[in-house]
């Protein structure tokens, strides 16, 4: 799908700028990030795994001065899934935002982790380990979202659950400030989904709310997919950033090619939510503003044609977007922040 010619996320020269190894727990893959920027310094929080087989998922984390180069905060993970309440299971995904004094971490769990055998071609065939004290339903095997807290960007606890146990419901993002006293999250709940991805595959995208980070409203869909690159389901990708215009939401669509090779593409797309009431959506533009392009966005290890940003710091007017690739490594891009805005609300030809 050629791109319309008018935004341009420039990939930084280095990429990938964080690849697996060093620790035995990231030997095998590291990807979509969580990234803050907090007193001169870029922070990263890695998903990372040091097999497949099974495919079990911490979180590591790193620092840079410059958001380019970055090294190992510590030898070992900073949130776990024990941390979580399972030794066998998967932490995925985490995005990271500071609300007054405290960071919290939003991030996905799988009670018990799958393996996968990647094909090359489409999504790993996967299957279910055999963990001590699991059913053998995949049912009760449901990803669900969770939350961490951190006063120090180094110790991480684990706070509470946003999502029931029994819906696979991740891309959980909390929003960087309340809106009217109120904690936000955009959620991508989707029905049944089994080790080999078979099930009710849609997704929208979500909202709920909270005044304490206890207890959440129902979600509330707020967008669905309308467009061909999103014909299999979207979900939020990175924390919303807070504009004049509103909050602007960069967000994952994926392309079902081919269902019986299950190869998909992922790109990333933009709308404009309303700054007061977030539910509403003011802008929306058609085209994905990304989409796989280089040779680590359309190969890896994992799985092809995968760009998923999960990060973004928006530092002298220019956004860093810190996206995995493939679900193999970690790459940056970067794009002037006025020029995504006026994109959305259609200020460019």
């Amino acid at each position: 799908m050629p791109l319309p010619k008018t935004v341009s996320f420039a990939r930084h020269p280095q990429n990938p700028i964080v690849t697996p190894g060093g620790q035995p727990w990231r030997l095998a893959t590291v990807f979509n990030p969580g990234v803050i920027y907090e007193g001169g310094r870029f922070y990263m929080y890695e998903r990372a795994a040091g097999s497949l087989r099974p495919f079990i998922c911490t979180v590591g984390m790193l620092e840079s001065d410059d958001g380019v180069n970055f090294t190992l905060s510590r030898p070992d993970p900073v949130f776990t899934p024990t941390m979580a309440g399972s030794e066998y299971g998967s932490v995925q995904d985490p995005r990271v935002v500071k609300i007054d004094d405290t960071f919290y971490m939003t991030f996905a769990f799988r009670p018990f982790a799958w393996s996968s055998h990647p094909t090359g071609v489409g999504v790993p065939e996967s299957h279910q380990t055999d963990f001590p004290g699991f059913s053998g339903n995949p049912r009760d095997n449901q990803t669900r979202s969770g939350l961490a807290t951190s006063k120090n960007l180094y110790d991480w606890t684990f706070h509470s659950w946003i999502t029931a146990p029994d819906l696979d419901d991740r891309d959980v993002i909390l929003f960087p400030e309340r809106i009217g006293g109120k904690y936000f999250v955009l959620r991508r709940p989707l029905p049944f989904v089994d080790a080999n991805h078979k099930g009710p595959m849609k997704g929208y995208i979500q909202l709920s709310e909270s005044t304490d980070l206890e207890t959440w409203s129902p979600p509330e869909i707020i967008v669905e997919p309308e467009f061909d690159w999103e014909n299999n389901r979207i979900g939020g990708s990175t924390p919303p950033l807070k504009t004049d215009e509103g909050w602007l939401i960069l967000y994952h669509g994926v392309e079902t090619r081919d269902p019986t090779r299950k190869t998909v593409v992922y790109r990333l797309g933009a709308l404009m939510l309303d700054l007061e009431n977030p539910r509403k959506v003011i802008a929306r533009y058609p085209f994905p503003v990304m989409e796989p392009e280089a040779y680590y966005e359309k190969f890896g290890l994992y799985i092809p044609n995968v760009v998923f940003p999960t990060a973004n710091v928006v530092k002298d007017g220019l956004v860093y977007l810190y996206y995995g690739v493939c679900d193999t490594s970690i790459a940056l891009a970067t794009c002037p922040l006025s020029d995504l805005v006026d994109l959305v609300m259609g200020r460019r030809d």
